[in-house]
Formats: C-alpha cells, structure tokens, sequence
C-alpha cells in the first residue's frame, strides 16, 4: 500500500504567504518579543565587533607617523568604523546566511521575503539602511523614531518593523511547536482477541499511517475521514489473521491493532533488558554516583 496522504483542512497561515504555484505558507510571524531578544544579541555581537576593530584601527593608527594623524583622520576613520559595524556587517551576514543574523538564528528566526521566498543583497542593505537611520540607532531623531518603530511593529498583524516594509520583507518562525496529539489505546473487550490475533505482517509503514489517522482523525473533514478510515481497515484487516469479532467498528479494530503493536513492543524491549542484565550486569547503567545534597534538619516545633 501506497503511503497514505490523508486530506486535511488547510490550516490558516499565520503570514497570509501564498506562493506563485498557489500554495499557502504555514509561518508564523515573529513578534515583538522575540525579535527584541534576538536585537539585543545581534547589538552585543556588533559591540563585540566595534571592539576587535577598534582595537585593530588603534594599532593602525599608532604605527603611523605623527604627521598623518590628526583630529580629521581620527573622525574619518570612526564614521568608517560605524558604518561597517551598523551597516555593512548587517547586510553581509544576513545575505550570505539567507536571513539568519546570530540573534536570529539564536531564536529561530529567519528573514523572508514577502513571496516567501530568500532574501538577496538588496533586501539586507534595505533592511540595514533603515534601521541605521530610524530604527536602531536611528540617527535621525532617535527617541522619536524608535516609539514610531515599535508603534509600527505593534500595528502590524504580521510584527513588521519600518525596514521590513521599506524592502518588503517579514521576519518568521523557522521552528513550530508541534501539538500533542492523543492516539487512543486498547478498546475495552477487544484485547483477548488481539492478545492471540497475528499482526506480523502489519509492518511498520502500514501501523505509522494507522497512528497517524488516528491521531488526527479529529481534524479530518468528510468524506476524507470516512474513506481513509475504510482503506486503512481494509489493508490492516488483509493482514491480521484471525479477523476482529463481528461488528467491530473500523475505529476500534485499528485501535487494537495498534495498542497491541505496542504492548507487544514494550514486552519485547522489557524481555531484551531482561536477558542483557543476566548475561552483562550492569550494562548500560552509570556506575558514578550522584552527589549528596546536605539537608537542612527541620527546626524543632515549638
């Protein structure tokens, strides 16, 4: 049997991304606070980085002659300085690391363009353009533009900031939280049956897209559900010999199925552990110690 691609509801984007072959992208739009952390590392790396060439430049300058360093020089020197650190490091990294600057990366983050797809040169130097004017640190009027970054950043429903819409771009999630999702166990009266049924031929393919339905068979729209559902049973029912009592529902067989394919496995695993501590004690398990931790005795009750 094919791999079975159940048909889902399509989950609402968090970005609204459509691509060109029309289809919508699942991201989640990165917000104020966790872009906020990952600024406050990228502004501890480029401090770092101010550091290492100052500290080059002041090298520099002390091996040349006094005659060629002057007040104009010393101020040159620092405007270059600054723009490399605020400008051309940003645009560097964020190119060549395809949106992942090291906050970025640190939280997951990543820039896209607002097509979903990689940004180029054109958008990082954008991006950086602006920030090193307005946003951070913003020379022009830098408490007035930074309230007017963050109002920006607040009002829109997808976190973007005045660079992001200058270059036409949006910061996402790279990672997304993945739900928890139940897979019922053995219905009642059907585990005598499966206790003796012979499952070796439902092999490991065939039993995730079973543990797949029937995880997610609460999300599933009809007739999608009803004719997975049916095929499933059909394919497992092929395979597990004697068949389940008569009408058993499709639901609870492939439960069964899948309850006693665990029991079994856990009993199997159990049964291994079981021959290796005979035959090596003690294999696998630390012999080390764990510290004590002093406790404080308990006051007397008065």
């Amino acid at each position: 049997m094919n791999a079975v691609s159940p048909v889902v509801d399509a989950p609402s984007s968090g970005t609204g991304l459509v691509t060109a072959e029309a289809v919508a992208l699942d991201l989640r739009p990165a917000r104020l606070g966790s872009r906020a952390i990952a600024l406050g590392i990228d502004i501890l790396v480029q401090l770092a980085l101010a550091a290492v060439v100052m500290m080059v430049v002041g090298v520099v300058l002390a091996m040349l002659p006094d005659s060629l360093v002057d007040d104009a020089l010393v101020g040159a020197v620092m405007r270059i300085v600054i723009v490399v650190v605020l400008l051309a490091y940003p645009t560097i990294v964020e190119t060549k690391t395809n949106g992942r600057s090291p906050g970025k990366a640190a939280m997951g983050l990543r820039v896209i363009r607002e097509d979903g797809g990689p940004i180029t040169v054109r958008h990082a130097f954008t991006r950086s353009l602006v920030g090193f004017t307005v946003e951070w640190p913003g020379l022009l009027l830098p408490f007035l533009t930074w309230a007017g970054s963050l109002a920006t950043m607040i009002a829109s429903d997808k976190g973007r900031r005045l660079g992001d819409l200058a270059a036409g771009t949006l910061v996402v999630h790279e990672r997304r939280p993945v739900p928890f999702r139940f897979v019922p166990g053995m219905p009642a009266g059907l585990a005598p049956w499966a206790a003796t049924a012979d499952l070796s031929a439902v092999d490991d393919d065939l039993a995730a897209e079973v543990r797949q339905y029937l995880s997610r068979a609460q999300e599933l729209s009809e007739p999608h559900a009803g004719s997975l559902q049916a095929m499933l049973s059909y394919e497992v029912g092929a395979r597990v010999t004697p068949p389940p009592p008569p009408g058993t529902p499709p639901w609870l067989f492939l439960c069964a199925v899948l309850a006693e394919r665990r029991r079994r496995s856990a009993a199997q695993l159990a049964a291994g552990r079981l021959v290796t501590e005979r035959v090596l004690p003690g294999f696998g398990r630390t012999t080390r110690p764990f510290p004590a931790f002093p406790v404080r005795p308990a006051s007397p009750s008065r």
